[in-house]
């Protein structure tokens, strides 16, 4: 008997193009029927996407792997879809979702090379996601000699481009955005889109794939010996650490950091525990263009809760990084006790007594000895915000 070749369906797209965000949307779709097979992969040691993606997959088989699927971990890739295969013969397909900075090729190559995975499996589509704000610089950018141009490669690889936030851009924009796309896919559909909402439909087992076309404009595609190499100055650096964030400092350290190396950040996201906030802080970023929400309530205690981050990007600082975030930490104990009498600033120094300590997100929840039971917070346990009562006037008050 003949075993039945499932479908796999390959997602790629530069960092912060909207994979993960398109992934959501087909978990979340109850109306295609379709049942997969998720393959998350992440560059870094730190997994995020794992703790971001959709928490509705009863069904669905997740693997994750830390590491370009392109390479370090294609080995992983290969035992992940053998021993797959027994649990999802019967699923409409398997979805891999490559890390941003991974070349599709040696991933595409996979599925002619190894005699195993071309009998268990088919390629059905590699669907590539573009961001509209930052595609043409991302394909413009030089590599050092030897090294691919992922953007480049995703765009040459799709069956399918998902010109994704559209919104960002203008019309005239979108025109040369999709000359360029052309110059180097000419065959490929492009679909505008905002949020990578798109039909499940036009996406999965569409059977988009010719081994062909790819042969075209690379002969030596099924050579398995090719070698394969990443721009060396772009790294990712994570941390991953039991405790809570002060929410003021965390602010104000992003802030910072985006307005100084926001150039370099490829892509930065993250799932943070807040004191003081029973909700996690989920945020990622492209470039300048960061956003954060608070999502998801926590399902464990306060003191076992976890904060994970990863930043992706050229010439990254990693103790800088790492340091900056750690100093963000919530402080395990506050000087001043509930009940206390302290001088608070509102823009001048005014006497106040402490209310509450950590409310949403606030290391204090403070009411202003002015007669009218005003309610103040103050974000941060530093002299700026909350000192002693008695405190002196100093110079930089003024």
């Amino acid at each position: 008997m003949t075993s039945k070749k499932v479908p796999v369906t390959i997602l790629t797209g530069f960092l912060g193009s909207g994979k993960t965000t398109l992934m959501n949307h087909i978990l979340n779709d109850n109306t295609h029927g379709m049942k997969f097979a998720i393959i998350e992969n992440e560059f870094g040691d730190v997994g995020v996407d794992d703790k971001v993606i959709s928490e509705n997959v009863d069904e669905e088989v997740i693997e994750v792997m830390n590491g370009c699927i392109c390479c370090t971990v294609r080995g992983d890739l290969v035992k992940a879809l053998k021993s797959l295969y027994s649990k999802v013969e019967k699923f409409d397909g398997v979805i891999i979702e490559t890390t941003g900075l991974a070349d599709p090729a040696p991933v595409v190559q996979t599925f002619f090379v190894d005699e195993t995975v071309q009998t268990h499996y088919k390629l059905d589509s590699v669907i590539t996601v573009v961001d509209a704000k930052y595609i043409l610089e991302r394909m413009a950018e030089e590599k050092p000699e030897g090294a691919e141009n992922e953007a480049v490669e995703q765009v040459a690889f799709a069956d399918k481009i998902l010109l994704n936030k559209v919104d960002l851009v203008d019309e005239e924009m979108k025109v040369k955005i999709k000359k360029e796309i052309k110059k180097i896919n000419p065959a490929a559909p492009v679909v505008e889109t905002q949020y990578s909402k798109i039909s499940p439909k036009e996406v999965l087992n569409i059977q988009a794939f010719e081994l062909q076309r790819v042969l075209e404009f690379d002969p030596e595609f099924l050579d398995d010996e090719q070698e394969h190499e990443h721009d060396q100055t772009v790294t990712s650096v994570g941390v991953k650490v039991k405790g809570n964030c002060n929410l003021g400092m965390l602010e104000r350290w992003i802030e910072r950091l985006i307005g100084q190396d926001g150039a370099n950040l490829y892509r930065y996201k993250g799932v943070l525990a807040i004191k003081g906030m029973d909700d996690k802080f989920v945020f990622q970023g492209v470039g300048m263009m960061f956003s954060g929400n608070f999502e998801g309530k926590w399902t464990v205690p306060e003191e076992e809760r976890e904060c994970r981050f990863v930043f992706i990007g050229k010439n990254l600082d990693h103790d800088f990084l790492r340091n900056g975030f750690m100093a963000c930490q919530a402080s395990a104990k506050l000087r001043f006790a509930i009940g206390e009498e302290i001088m608070a600033n509102i823009g001048q120094w005014v006497n106040g007594i402490v209310l509450k300590h950590w409310d949403e997100g606030n290391a204090y929840r403070i009411e202003i000895q002015d007669g009218k039971k005003t309610n103040v917070w103050a974000p941060v346990d530093v002299d700026a915000y909350i000192r002693p009562l008695g405190t002196k006037k100093t110079k930089t008050d003024s």
